[in-house]
């Protein structure tokens, strides 16, 4: 077996071929990210058997994004490897810090001796889309809270008390009056119309009282409203909406390409569209797990352990790996609790036994992640009667 280590970098690889006996069958060699250099690799490449490559690099993001399409579009496997375990086999060859990308790429060739050899999933096109697309979802979602905290530094100043009426939060009927009526005193002289105009926006929840209240609070208030605090209110509630626009296009495209995959994942009572699709897309081929315990760690939910001569304690979540899947996760166990009764049962024992809120909700984690596991490995849908 030939074994093939490229060092991914911005706009060169290198790569490094070596035999499981040792023997060297490519000293290195560096090949442009661009259609020359990728031919210059098959070149290579088409020196052995398919069935006698493996080929392996640093999971690097978007850098290592063309050449995964361009060796899946050839025909070949590939093993993405977490930097983390190419710097500790350096280490653990050599006491020396000489690192270069020639020396990388023999590192790598070299772990793919010692190591399982554990392909990446063949097509994985659906599942890099719905990974980008969630982690963008993700940005989107922090950027208009960003927005929304400026928001609020603004109305500090300008109607301090304003917020609280709202219970603190920023309902859709708030941030229809901060655009249509951005100061106090607009707010103070709103009219019957503008009331009938609130009350269907609120579906009938703004009440009569509370907007008779709410133009008393803004007559009285003790903040000061001027021109360039009315010009910031304008720019954030434009970028705010412009943004929130975006995110619900960018759920239509999630909720398009996870229906037509239709994992097993989504037929967990409980689990939403784009949780499914975090799910999948980060975990990506359930195969390369032999047990959920691996997808526990992958996930960085695993519990810390630590032990010497007579010391030994447990530790907290170790919070490795991909906060996107974690936080995926963790709120799935939210609407688990909700809308899914075996799951708010498994919660209410473990609370019963004496444990902290958060401890439940990490063993219901580690439950979910079992149960996606074997719902994805045997290819089963949801049933809550085998459910333990």
């Amino acid at each position: 077996m030939n074994n093939v280590g490229i060092d991914i970098s911005k706009y060169k690889h290198d790569c490094f071929i070596v035999t499981d006996f040792g023997e060297v069958l490519n000293e290195g060699f560096s090949f442009e990210n661009n259609a020359k250099g990728f031919s210059m690799l098959l070149d290579e490449l088409l020196k052995s058997d398919k069935e006698n490559l493996r080929i392996g690099f640093e999971s690097t993001g978007n850098y290592s994004i063309n050449l995964k399409l361009f060796l899946e579009k050839n025909g070949y496997s590939f093993m993405e490897i977490n930097p983390v375990l190419v710097k500790e086999h350096i280490k653990s060859q050599s006491l020396r810090r000489t690192t270069t990308d020639k020396l990388s790429a023999m590192a790598i060739a070299n772990y793919l001796i010692s190591k399982e050899y554990l392909p990446h999933l063949k097509s994985f096109y659906h599942t890099f889309s719905l990974k980008q697309l969630t982690r963008l979802r993700s940005d989107l979602v922090h950027q208009r809270s960003r927005y929304l905290v400026q928001l609020t530094n603004v109305l500090d100043c300008v109607f301090p008390e304003f917020k609280p009426f709202f219970d603190g939060k920023f309902s859709a009927t708030a941030l229809f009056i901060l655009t249509n009526y951005p100061s106090p005193e607009k707010i103070a002289n709103m009219n019957v119309k503008s009331f009938d105009i609130l009350r269907r926006k609120s579906r009938g929840k703004f009440s009569m009282d509370k907007f008779v209240m709410l133009k008393h609070l803004a007559k009285n208030t003790v903040g000061m409203y001027t021109d360039f605090y009315g010009i910031q209110m304008d720019a954030l509630l434009d970028i705010y909406y412009q943004i929130d626009c975006k995110l619900s296009e960018v759920d239509a495209e999630i909720t398009k390409i996870i229906t037509e995959i239709n994992p097993p994942t989504l037929s967990i009572k409980g689990v939403g569209e784009v949780s499914a699709a975090v799910i999948v897309s980060e975990f990506g081929d359930f195969s390369r797990f032999p047990n959920p315990g691996k997808m526990l760690a992958f996930a960085g939910l695993e519990p810390g352990y630590f032990q010497s001569g007579i010391a030994e304690h447990n530790g907290r979540m170790v919070k490795h790996g991909s906060a996107h899947l974690r936080c995926a996760i963790l709120n799935c166990c939210r609407a688990l609790r909700l809308h899914n009764e075996v799951f708010a049962a498994y919660y209410l024992k473990k609370i019963g036994e004496g444990k902290e809120h958060g401890v439940a909700v990490s063993h219901m984690a580690k439950k979910l992640i079992r149960l996606i596991f074997t719902l994805e490995t045997k290819g089963e849908r949801f049933d809550p009667a085998k459910l333990r």
